[in-house]
């Protein structure tokens, strides 16, 4: 099922079950999208986004709102973070399984191989690689520096 119809469903079953927040987080998951789409539609884009964009726009929200738990806990509110903590349950349920650091660590020695990459001037390359095979799947934050240190 493509990533917009769960989404769909989950915010009706939301709706029927009567879960107040879990309906809101899917309701900006849906505004994030939507958005999204009328961006794209002004490129001249008619179909919208497609399956990698959403997973990129899930992965951002899920990024955001861990960031925004530890600011609430380094000031004391916990009740926020907690809520922050709640919605990006919600999030990581659209996003395919995380690879572990052996799993990223492999990925990167696999594209680099696959790239044939030998200086770090091919790290775009790489990167770009990595980015076509696992969005959603890693952070690619914390793979640029093994790709450096791989290529250095």
């Amino acid at each position: 099922m493509e990533l917009r119809a769960k989404v769909s469903a989950a915010l009706k079953q939301a709706m029927k079950d009567k879960a107040v927040d879990r309906l809101s987080t899917l309701r900006l998951i849906n505004a994030a999208i939507k958005d999204k789409d009328i961006a794209a539609r002004a490129e001249g884009n008619d179909e919208g986004v497609g399956e990698a964009e959403v997973l990129a726009i899930l992965g951002k929200m899920s990024k955001q709102r861990l960031e925004s738990a530890r600011a609430y806990e380094e000031g004391g509110r916990l009740d926020l973070a907690e809520s922050e903590r709640d919605e990006i349950k919600v999030i990581e349920e659209f996003l395919p399984r995380q690879l572990s650091d052996s799993e990223a660590e492999q990925a990167v020695a696999d594209a680099v191989t696959e790239v044939g990459a030998d200086s770090i001037r091919d790290m775009g390359k790489v990167m770009a690689l990595l980015k076509s095979k696992y969005t959603g799947q890693m952070d690619f934050g914390a793979v640029g520096p093994k790709v450096k240190a791989r290529l250095s």
